[in-house]
């Protein structure tokens, strides 16, 4: 899921207008991958770049999967704009000029870049701000069960609380409370984080807000060095203050003060150029566990001039005051090592790859925390690749792990370059290349009613599994929920000691989404629910898919949808007790012009009586949306 959801509009720009290239006629102004005849105008600064910069990654070879120019031609300018400068491809347009990423984003799109939106408007009042101390007290005396904190809820990362302040019959009674619009982005993909009228959440443009939980007015903004979509986890702090932690797309860790927005810390977690923190981090006892992934890599591997591959996923334990190192856990414990040449005769490297793609899950009852990890970039294989490891939290030292697909060594665009027989066209490629099956989902951990500990989590192999956390990872059930692709997996299941709870994602399947209940104790389905009609329609990028993380309180489960649909179950029997279609414009509290879009990857967050869930899933798989909802029971 990762490479595909993952990638940020700048990836499937350059790869859609690779079909552009190969068209009769070639790029507007004679661009075909090659110089201009003689007698040929000059090109427009904008197509010159994207042919000096872009081109030799992305014509000829475009994954194809990417959206087509019609799509493309539908994305602003201004998102492209962040995508080169704060996201996915801020490291390939490191050599371009704040002018050039200009003049290349209005290349792509046909669009002219327009007038920031100011984000700073909707700034809360002075009774709204309130003081320093009332605010860190009040703050200090909800972190706790009553908070959505990180991704999961809770470091156990469940995604199932009971104390919302929302009881499921009153669920048909959720009404849009307030709207807040996220300035120059085509995806809400950073979950947001609940600690009592309080709510932390952040932008693919770097962007990290505060907002007030009820009204949703700004408290204060800070800038990050590129873009931010793993979700924010808060802390208490030994001098009595709170912090704020997340990643960046540049894999940077940050703590900041919750109550000011000040910087406490910085740091570089990973100095791989394709190095990016996707996940929340979590925190305890004062450290700040922070796991890194790379995508850029992963779609990089094919081109024989670069030699594949040396990222390895991993895990850093950090100082929550100070930002000082404690341990850094690789994934992969066998260092990347020369295994051959290139066609172009560089020297190969491997192992490598084993993302971590989902937040941590700590256990503390065992001094463990758990992380689901993905395919491999280069082999040899490893037996961390499509793995669940658990590792010490005192020193980063693996305990056991669990592999659940060997044989995963997978890089994109080499699955198109294969022979009739399988073999690689591109001996850059695997010569056997995998599924893509790895884990973009955080491991949770439950306890059933028998009182038994279980970790549960699902694959992209459409399968969800239930691991014992007493015998090293033993299986103890696993489920097949959806057929399983590289665009089949789901970003997170939730659980409520009874069931486990799973939407099918299965996005460019014949048959995409639908909702199943899990038995936790015996693995076997209790109800299953089909796919509901699109709320979408026949647009593009239009899909039924539920690949986005499920969240639960009693009585009730939600589901946010491809088709922008947001759906809320019974946990008994599956029926479908409320429905809201993001697929419209919003009015925004902080006056950004927003709209909902599909929804994919962060899931809903219900905390102090309120329900929030983000709108908005640009790229290959989604479409663009930029929007936080809140709502409330009336």
């Amino acid at each position: 899921m990762k490479t595909i959801l993952g990638i940020f509009v700048g990836l499937a720009a350059w790869s859609a207008f690779a079909l552009l290239a190969q068209a009769p006629g070639g790029f507007p102004g004679g661009f075909k991958g090659g110089p201009p005849a003689a007698q040929a105008p000059a090109k427009p600064a904008g197509e010159a770049l994207f042919g000096s910069e872009c081109a030799k990654c992305h014509v000829g070879g475009g994954d194809n999967r990417a959206p087509a120019l019609d799509t493309l031609r539908q994305m602003p300018a201004d998102a492209v704009v962040t995508a080169l400068t704060t996201g996915k491809m801020s490291v390939q347009a490191q050599n371009l000029s704040p002018a050039d990423r200009i003049a290349v984003a209005e290349f792509v799109t046909g669009k002219a870049v327009g007038t920031p939106q100011a984000s700073a408007s909707g700034e809360c009042d002075a009774k709204s701000r309130g003081s320093a101390a009332s605010l860190a007290a009040g703050m200090g005396a909800r972190l706790g069960n009553a908070s959505w904190n990180g991704w999961g809820g809770t470091p156990s990362g469940s995604r199932f609380t009971e104390n919302g302040g929302i009881r499921a019959a009153d669920v048909p009674k959720l009404r849009l409370a307030w709207a807040f619009g996220f300035p120059k982005a085509l995806s809400a993909r950073t979950q947001p984080a609940v600690v009592g009228d309080w709510l932390f959440t952040a932008s693919e443009t770097g962007e990290v807000f505060a907002l007030d939980a009820k009204t949703g007015c700004t408290r204060w903004t800070y800038q990050a060095k590129a873009g931010v979509r793993g979700a924010l986890s808060v802390a208490a702090l030994a001098s009595g203050k709170f912090g704020v932690y997340f990643g960046d797309g540049q894999a940077n860790a940050y703590g900041l003060d919750a109550v000011t927005g000040k910087q406490l810390w910085t740091m570089k977690v990973d100095s791989h150029p394709n190095a990016a923190m996707t996940a929340a981090p979590v925190v305890y006892q004062g450290r700040v566990y922070a796991a890194v992934s790379a995508v850029g890599e992963e779609n990089r591997g094919n081109d024989p001039t670069y030699g594949c591959c040396t990222f390895r996923g991993s895990v850093s334990a950090i100082d929550a005051s100070s930002g000082e190192l404690r341990w850094k856990s690789y994934t992969i414990q066998q260092e990347p090592a020369p295994r051959g040449k290139s066609s172009a005769g560089v020297e190969l490297m491997g192992p490598a790859g084993a993302s971590i793609w989902g937040e941590p899950t700590l256990d503390a009852k065992r001094g463990l925390l758990y992380v689901g990890t993905g395919n491999g970039y280069a082999g040899p294989e490893q037996k961390e690749m499509n793995a669940v490891i658990a590792i010490d939290l005192k020193t980063g030292a693996h305990k056991w792990v669990q592999q659940t697909i060997p044989k995963d060594v997978w890089l994109g665009r080499c699955q198109s370059q294969s022979t009739a027989q399988g073999k690689q066209v591109n001996p850059n490629c695997p010569e056997e290349e995998g599924p893509d099956f790895d884990f973009s989902a955080a491991p949770l951990i439950t306890t059933t009613r028998a009182g038994r500990d279980l970790i549960v989590i699902p694959q992209k192999s459409g399968v969800i599994w239930a691991l014992d956390p007493d015998k090293s990872g033993e299986v103890v059930w696993q489920f097949r929920y959806g057929q399983g692709s590289g665009l089949g997996g789901q970003w997170g299941a939730a659980a409520d000691g009874v069931n486990a709870y799973i939407g099918t994602g299965d996005a460019f399947s014949p048959t995409p989404g639908g909702m199943h209940a899990v038995n936790l104790e015996t693995g076997q389905q209790v109800w299953a629910v089909a796919p509901q009609a699109k709320l979408c329609g026949m647009v593009r990028g239009c899909s039924s898919s539920q690949a986005g993380a499920i969240s639960a309180i009693p009585g009730a489960v939600f589901s946010a949808g491809g088709d922008g649909g947001l759906r809320a179950y019974s946990s008994s029997d599956g029926s479908i007790v409320w429905t809201f279609d993001t697929n419209r414009p919003f009015k925004t509290v902080n006056g950004v012009d927003a709209n909902g879009g599909s929804m994919d990857g962060p899931g809903v967050v219900v905390s102090g009586g309120m329900l929030y869930v983000n709108s908005g899933y640009g790229g290959i798989a989604g479409r663009p949306g930029n929007v936080l909802l809140a709502f409330k029971v009336e």
